[in-house]
């Protein structure tokens, strides 16, 4: 078995932040100044998230569509790990 280097949480954890809102949309790539036909299909994500003070703060990022399959996948099993607690 292999050690895994990402940080465990158990029931006792603390929550410090809150996802207040998820908001995604599919973009096309199709030229940049170095290259002429891109053709790149890609995910803007925008997370809003609170902290402990309830400041919301906005996180922006692209994914390839493999990394937001990915990522949306690991959303629902975290939701159903949630949904049994």
């Amino acid at each position: 078995m292999e050690a895994s280097s990402e940080p465990l949480l158990d029931a006792k954890s603390k929550v410090t932040n809150q996802l207040v809102d998820f908001q995604w949309k599919l973009g096309m790539a199709v030229s940049s100044d170095t290259c002429r036909s891109l053709k790149y299909p890609y995910v803007a994500v925008m997370l809003k998230v609170a902290d402990h003070s309830g400041q919301v703060k906005t996180k922006c990022f692209e994914m390839t569509i493999p990394q937001f399959q990915n990522f949306y996948r690991q959303f629902k099993e975290i939701a159903a790990v949630i949904e049994t607690v």
